[in-house]
């Protein structure tokens, strides 16, 4: 006859018991009372004026971050832009090519660009820097001025001229970096800049102001595909010359002529496959200090300043 097994020493489970049942859920205080069971409602204490207390309450309200609130603007349309900073609103003004609708400035801002402004005639909106400053990125420096403009007019691959000196660049989509190389294009006469329509930032906003007036003087060309652009360009007589930091030769060896097309890579992926491919010249630039490579809008500049040597124009 077996014996019956005893239960597991280590099991410490209590056995539940039929004489305790579960419990019940704790209810919400008050549930079962009747209306005169419960207590009557005391509303807050309503609190003093401020004029009462000495022009405080006695409770610091919250005031969320700081700085001053920005009130939500109305979107632009998509034909036109928003420009800001001294120096590109003041080309703008004088460019024959852009369409200005509305000046938005301080009073010591209007005052400086008086002549530029009745010159598109147009009369400025003065404003406290403040209320300009709600319109644009929270880091914007706008130097008390800001316009609503027209963008400029699209050029094609084909209007480009004959003779002439232009920068490529093959998917460079930091503003600043594009801001600074067309600051740097103007400065050198370039005749114009091809980029492309996806992969690059927008021709308004931080680009302008870091362009400092360059995207008024410096035709934009906008290509879908950057690969059929050179080939273009190649077949027009251009001489393509393609920046790479593996380049087999000097950038100072080459032998260099009009017209010509510098192709310059985005930093860190430089040129793409079929970018490299469609160059006749694949050229390094030589640095003498420790560090070798450069800030693609800095490189642009040493570039320029070589291809301007060697052009002799």
């Amino acid at each position: 006859m077996s014996r019956k097994r005893p239960p597991h020493t280590n099991d410490r489970r209590p056995e539940r018991s039929e004489s305790r049942p579960f419990q019940k859920p704790l209810e919400r205080r008050g549930a079962n009372k009747t209306s005169e069971q419960r207590e009557p409602y005391k509303p807050r204490e309503v609190r003093e004026p401020r004029e009462a207390t000495g022009g405080r309450s006695e409770r610091t309200p919250f005031r969320g971050p700081r700085g001053p609130a920005r009130a939500s603007q109305p979107k632009l349309p998509a034909d036109m832009a928003l420009i800001w900073g001294y120096h590109a609103v003041r080309e703008a003004l004088r460019s024959e090519r852009r369409k200005v609708l509305r000046v938005v400035a301080t009073a010591a801002a209007a005052e400086k660009l008086a002549g530029e402004i009745t010159h598109k005639g147009l009369q400025a909106e003065i404003v406290p820097p403040e209320q300009i400053a709600q319109r644009l990125p929270a880091d914007a420096v706008h130097q008390g001025v800001l316009i609503e403009a027209r963008h400029l007019p699209d050029l094609d691959i084909e209007d480009l001229p004959e003779n002439g000196f232009i920068l490529v660049l093959d998917q460079v989509t930091d503003p600043h970096n594009v801001g600074a190389i067309l600051r740097t294009a103007a400065a050198f006469g370039l005749d114009a800049i091809v980029t492309t329509e996806r992969h690059s930032p927008a021709l308004t906003g931080v680009l302008a102001k870091t362009a400092s007036g360059g995207l008024e003087h410096v035709p934009m060309v906008t290509v879908t595909n950057l690969a059929r652009a050179l080939e273009s360009l190649g077949r027009r007589g251009y001489q393509r010359v393609g920046l790479d930091s593996e380049g087999p030769r000097s950038l100072e060896d080459e032998v260099l002529s009009r017209p010509l097309a510098l192709v310059v890579g985005a930093e860190g992926k430089g040129l793409r496959r079929l970018s490299r491919e469609n160059c006749d010249v694949l050229a390094r630039i030589d640095m003498p200090g420790p560090i070798k490579s450069l800030n693609v809008s800095n490189a642009c500049a040493v570039a320029l300043t070589i291809t301007r040597m060697k052009l002799g124009a």
